[in-house]
């Protein structure tokens, strides 16, 4: 096989939770499908999901939209179960989903019902459903586990970035990011003998029309002077997803320009 063939999905099932997101998840979900991948999309609008696996299908593309709310267990064993009826297993499972509404506000206008929310999808959601996908893998011989995190799972945030802007970076994002990459190493050193892989990847500030201040202050202190685009991140994915990583488990991939290099 050659080195191309490794990075090729064909024959694959992936899912990916908040696949039709405008951000991570549609980079990763198009990534995926143009490697050969039949892919799902998953989050609480079905409707949004089978809108965007329409238009990946125009494109040739096998994608297909499903409902799954991360912050309600049974939900959650709803999407595995139809998966499974559906495709008959699942190969690549990608956590892009973040609770929205235990993201918002700086320390000083978060409250316990931000944190519980926080807590409810981004932990319990995590757990959830790695635990239901980890288990039909071991089973089935192997899978690919895919969470997405964040340099400010590794690093703190810094606060001169949002300088001259009303931008907050809330506390819960860095508290849900970096538990995140920890529990990924434990599903690596759990399952990596059942041939199940687990790895993170760890984006940085994606270009998404933050203020102008911002951008600035982030491209002076990126040691690749920019944001992330649309493609920066699908190599990434791509690669952790195939068997061109077959001996990669347990890493946190930072995929940030160099931010956490300096």
């Amino acid at each position: 096989m050659s080195i191309l063939d490794r990075f090729s999905l064909k024959g694959k099932v992936a899912v990916v939770t908040a696949g039709a997101g405008p951000l991570f998840g549609q980079s990763i979900s198009e990534a995926l499908a143009e490697a050969g991948a039949t892919l799902v999309t998953a989050s609480r609008s079905l409707e949004r999901n089978e809108a965007y696996a329409a238009t990946l299908r125009e494109r040739g593309l096998d994608a297909h939209g499903a409902s799954c709310d991360l912050s309600d267990p049974p939900s959650i064993e709803g999407l595995h179960a139809d998966i499974l009826r559906r495709f008959g297993r699942c190969d690549i499972l990608v956590n892009s989903a973040l609770e929205r509404a235990g993201q918002k506000g700086g320390l000083a206008e978060q409250d316990l019902d931000v944190w519980r929310a926080a807590a409810a999808g981004d932990f319990v959601g995590l757990f959830c459903i790695c635990k239901k996908f980890v288990e039909s893998m071991a089973e089935a011989g192997g899978g690919s586990i895919i969470n997405i995190s964040s340099i400010y799972g590794t690093v703190s945030n810094d606060p001169m970035l949002y300088e001259g802007t009303t931008m907050k970076q809330p506390p819960t994002y860095a508290f849900v990011k970096a538990g995140m990459i920890n529990f990924t190493r434990y599903l690596a050193a759990y399952y990596g003998r059942r041939g199940v892989r687990a790895n993170c990847l760890s984006p940085g500030g994606f270009i998404a029309n933050q203020p102008q201040t911002f951008i600035d202050n982030y491209c002076k202190r990126a040691p690749l002077g920019r944001l992330m685009d649309h493609e920066d991140l699908q190599g990434a994915v791509v690669f952790l997803a195939s068997d061109a990583s077959k001996y990669v488990t347990g890493t946190n991939l930072m995929v940030d320009g160099g931010w956490t290099a300096i």
